[in-house]
């Protein structure tokens, strides 16, 4: 059967992996991206191209791929005067790997299948390292036809592809799943700092926590940071700020409210502020020393 031509945008560490695991697969590429050294990259893997918006690379491709930092982004994309919505194909698929507002997403869907195109949100899990490798978790959601069409290129991608539903509840829930995540190195290294402002050894702290059921690799990743001054979490507090900004948004668009994420929110907020945006979520323990009465 032959390969589907691929479109993708987004080259950045987890995006440009992904392409280059697709590369290595036979698929045929055509991308756009920021970065003149990542397209750069691509070309030099050949049976690849650069489109020059988004509305040729969907005239071009039987799925475009998206790996972009917010909503905000991929509507711009998907609704831009050059944009995807004008140039998709009858038949095509749009794959979202970002984490989205799930009505923005169901938004867009309704709007592609209006033109006989599909849509499936994909939120990630895993690192860039296993991007490449084609190791991801892959959180798809999306009516069973589109999905199924796409599947043996999502298995191409992932080492875990679940389906979760109808479209959107992928972005569900991996909001949910970074609000617990969030939450959990946020409340451990606020954890650190008033024990270390109690005289308590973090070590320790660490050892006894660890070895009851508050254990988790979260908390392992706080620790590396506040014990151990290691950040590899690969994820910025940036990130992680808009992640909780848009899981609030999803409650309220529920009509309910979220309080602890509220908590979450606020702390990730007023650490930004204060210029730490680009440093790992780990890294919130600074902020939190340096708070005052």
């Amino acid at each position: 059967m032959t390969k589907p031509v691929i479109g993708f945008i987004g080259l950045g560490l987890m995006g440009g992996n992904m392409v280059e695991n697709l590369q290595t697969r036979g698929y045929e590429m055509v991308v756009m991206g920021r970065k003149q050294e990542a397209l750069d990259a691509v070309m030099a893997r050949g049976n690849a191209r650069i489109a020059t918006t988004p509305k040729e690379m969907a005239e071009a491709c039987d799925i475009v791929m998206l790996c972009v930092t917010t909503s905000e982004v991929v509507e711009s994309l998907i609704y831009g005067d050059d944009g995807i919505l004008a140039g998709i194909k009858e038949g095509a698929t749009v794959i979202d790997f970002g984490t989205s507002v799930p009505a923005s997403t169901r938004k867009i869907g309704a709007d592609l299948a209006a033109k006989g195109a599909g849509m499936i949100d994909a939120p990630l899990g895993r690192t860039p390292a296993h991007a490449k490798d084609g190791l991801l978790n892959i959180m798809a959601a999306g009516d069973q036809a589109t999905y199924d069409k796409v599947k043996p290129v999502l298995d191409d991608q992932g080492e875990n592809v679940f389906h979760l539903g109808a479209l959107g509840a992928g972005h569900v829930t991996k909001l949910i799943n970074n609000f617990m995540g969030m939450t959990t190195v946020t409340a451990m290294s606020q954890a650190f700092a008033v024990a270390d402002r109690a005289g308590v050894d973090r070590a320790q702290l660490f050892d006894i926590m660890s070895a009851g059921p508050s254990n988790s690799p979260f908390m392992g990743f706080a620790k590396k940071y506040a014990v151990d001054n290691v950040s590899d979490l690969g994820f910025s507090l940036n990130n992680a700020n808009k992640d909780l900004g848009y899981f609030l948004k999803m409650v309220e668009d529920m009509g309910s409210r979220a309080e602890i994420a509220e908590g979450t929110s606020n702390n990730l907020q007023a650490a930004v502020d204060a210029g730490m945006g680009d440093g790992n979520v780990p890294e919130i323990f600074d902020y939190f020393m340096t708070l005052k009465s």
